[in-house]
């Protein structure tokens, strides 16, 4: 399991806003502006390369579940807080991810199952929906959940490369 550091712990901070005393929390990192997280077409087959390379460094790694906003199918300005697993960097700032999900998918050829694991604090397991992408900055992340383990990994990224072509290693 990965540490969080102070960088990563939680991106959110309580601002106060309007009377009553009440706290309310900015934006989740990824929601807005140049860090947003956007859901992409995926890559052409020879521009993404799946790697496994998590790191305990404070910034999205190929191997890791973090968690970003993530913006609704409907594409209407909504979304939610969730877990991506990172499977390529395109650049210094950006990382390719797919959410997961905890809404049971068997049988979806959409979806594999990778259990459970330490990004879902009520220890569900998890889905990773292979047919959407996303690209996250790395100012988009709210924090580091924990690393997938190296077999999960490896059938992500089979079935990834079987799907889309994508180079492993």
């Amino acid at each position: 399991m990965l540490r969080t550091s102070a960088r990563t712990a939680d991106r959110r901070r309580p601002t106060p806003h309007g009377s009553g005393g009440a706290d309310l929390f900015e934006p989740s990192p990824g929601s807005g502006g140049e860090a947003a997280t956007v859901e992409i077409a995926p890559p052409a087959p020879d521009a993404l390369r799946i790697t496994y390379a998590p790191q305990t460094d404070g910034d999205p790694d190929a191997g890791e579940v973090v968690w970003t906003w993530v913006p609704y199918q409907e594409r209407d300005g909504r979304g939610k807080d969730r877990p991506v697993l990172v499977i390529a960097r395109r650049d210094a700032d950006h990382v390719y991810a797919v959410k997961l999900t905890s809404q049971s998918h068997d049988g979806d050829r959409d979806f594999l199952s990778i259990g459970a694991g330490a990004w879902d604090s009520k220890g569900r397991p998890s889905w990773v929906d292979v047919d959407q992408m996303y690209l996250v900055h790395r100012d988009g992340m709210r924090r580091e959940a924990a690393a997938l383990d190296a077999e999960r990994f490896a059938r992500v990224a089979a079935l990834l490369h079987k799907r889309y072509g994508w180079a492993l290693g």
